[in-house]
């Protein structure tokens, strides 16, 4: 690896969550050492220039699947390429997803994924997915949390005799959170109805990609929010609901963060813009392409979505990352259940919410770098580490250039797949200059990622709330 220099930005307008103000930025050793007026600049450091620009905290995306094995196939895009491509765009650390099959030891699965992931160019951190429950994973919990920096685990309510989540194992595992200190996150669809409304659909010849978004209404999607923050109610742990993609699981945030409750809600960059008409065409391909979960909805959604992040109701924007090109997306051909889930987008997150938050005047730029930073970094408690330009704080940064345009596409895009969610999109403000761990690792256009640069990030675990209400009234009687 080669070493590093000494940086020095000049004449930015720094972006934090709190302010803007003007200021040089010395970098050294990976970290911010000095935020000022006029610095000198030590020996051996090299200059940049940030005039007419603001200078941002690096981006993180909290939800992403890389080298991901599901539905009988692997993700296309691995550590390398995923992190490499989210650096292209401004997101400098990625917290991805280790889920352990069935009967798979936590410990187990997480070596696995580690193993991967040392190919990563940006930062990188873990949820671990809870998909089975006994005294091992017990045990399991424990051990990551106190020795291997996760704060967070994983509930799939969906995909049902695959990894989904029942209610007892809910129970089990947010309690056991709750004692560690750790944040449940949880998918929020009810995985039995989907099953049963993919039999019926199918056995009325919907066979398509069509299929998918009507087996996967809202209400599906409200219900299992709905029921997943009862039970972090009951127990009194605060939770994390990632992919908020409609009203109805809106709505059950909305009501339990105004009655008090620590409830947290995510939304996806591609639901923020785009909408369910693409699982009409009639290129099968192409339709296909579209198949995530929960999937696109309609505009009425997308609107409700963005009103969520600016009332404060949402507080990070992810992709949930996981490519899969047109040759596995073919396994579902006649069959749309069999479809493999997932599209790219972390190379495209930060621009395509600057450009459609911040130029349309939905987001102030102080609220661009809440939702695509400094809120994910408070929430996993890694901040001020990640998330602000202050001094201490890693040296992950963006000089954003808010009068670069550029086009999306898959022909232009550093991830391998061959779709892009965002095709033909013009966006207004791009990164011009993108640095990770203090080293320029994306500038004018050229992406200098370099395999295995990056790092792991531990994160420590909460200190646990007092105890929840029903327990404090059992102990009164």
């Amino acid at each position: 690896m080669s070493k590093l220099l000494n940086l020095l930005i000049r004449g930015a307008t720094v972006v934090n969550a709190d302010r803007e103000f003007r200021a040089d930025v010395l970098c050294a050793g990976g970290k911010i050492v000095e935020i000022g007026e006029n610095l000198e600049a030590p020996t051996n450091t090299r200059e940049l220039d940030a005039s007419g620009a603001y200078l941002l905290p690096g981006g993180i995306d909290p939800h992403t699947h890389m080298q991901l094995p599901f539905m009988g196939t692997v993700a296309v895009d691995g550590f390398y390429e995923g992190t490499a491509a989210g650096l292209a765009g401004g997101t400098t650390s990625i917290i991805d997803f280790v889920i352990p099959a069935p009967q798979e030891p936590l410990l187990e699965a997480y070596h696995k994924w580690c193993g991967w992931a040392q190919e990563s160019a940006g930062n990188y951190s873990f949820h671990v997915a809870v998909t089975w429950w006994d005294e091992t994973v017990h045990r399991d919990m424990g051990i990551l949390v106190k020795e291997h920096g996760i704060n967070s685990f994983k509930h799939f309510m969906a995909y049902k005799n695959a990894i989904m989540a029942d209610d007892e194992i809910l129970v089990n595992s947010f309690r056991r959170a709750l004692e560690l200190g750790a944040m449940p996150t949880v998918h929020a669809e009810n995985g039995e109805l989907v099953y049963q409304l993919q039999q019926e659909l199918l056995a009325k010849g919907i066979t398509g990609p069509a299929g998918h978004p009507l087996s996967r209404p809202p209400a599906v999607e409200g219900e299992a929010a709905n029921r997943a923050i009862a039970i972090a109610q009951v127990i009194g742990v605060p939770i994390y609901i990632v992919h908020v993609s409609c009203i109805d699981a809106l709505n059950a945030i909305i009501r339990a963060r105004t009655a008090g409750q620590r409830v947290y809600g995510e939304a996806l960059a591609g639901h923020l813009v785009t909408d369910d008409r693409g699982y009409q065409d009639p290129d099968f391909a192409r339709a296909a392409a579209y198949v995530m979960s929960p999937p696109f909805r309609e505009k009425k959604h997308q609107d409700a979505l963005w009103q969520g992040l600016q009332s404060g109701h949402l507080h990070t924007t992810a992709t949930d990352h996981c490519v899969f090109c047109a040759g596995q997306k073919a396994a579902g051909k006649d069959d749309f259940s069999k479809i493999p889930n997932g599209c790219g987008g972390v190379e495209e997150r930060m621009a395509v919410v600057w450009d459609a938050g911040v130029n349309s005047g939905k987001l102030t730029r102080s609220e661009f770098v809440r939702i695509t930073s400094a809120n994910c970094a408070q929430i996993f408690n890694i901040y001020p580490r990640k998330g602000a330009v202050a001094v201490g704080s890693d040296a992950d940064l963006v000089i954003w250039d808010p009068h670069k345009s550029k086009t999306l596409s898959a022909k232009t895009q550093f991830s391998k797949g061959d779709f892009n969610v965002f095709e033909g999109r013009t966006v207004r403000g791009f990164p011009a200059t993108v640095l990770c761990n203090g080293k320029v690792v994306f500038e004018d256009g050229q992406l200098m990622a370099e395999r295995g640069a990056g790092r792991y990030i531990e994160r420590a675990p909460f200190t646990p709330l007092a105890a929840p209400l029903w327990q404090a009234a059992a102990e009164a009687l």
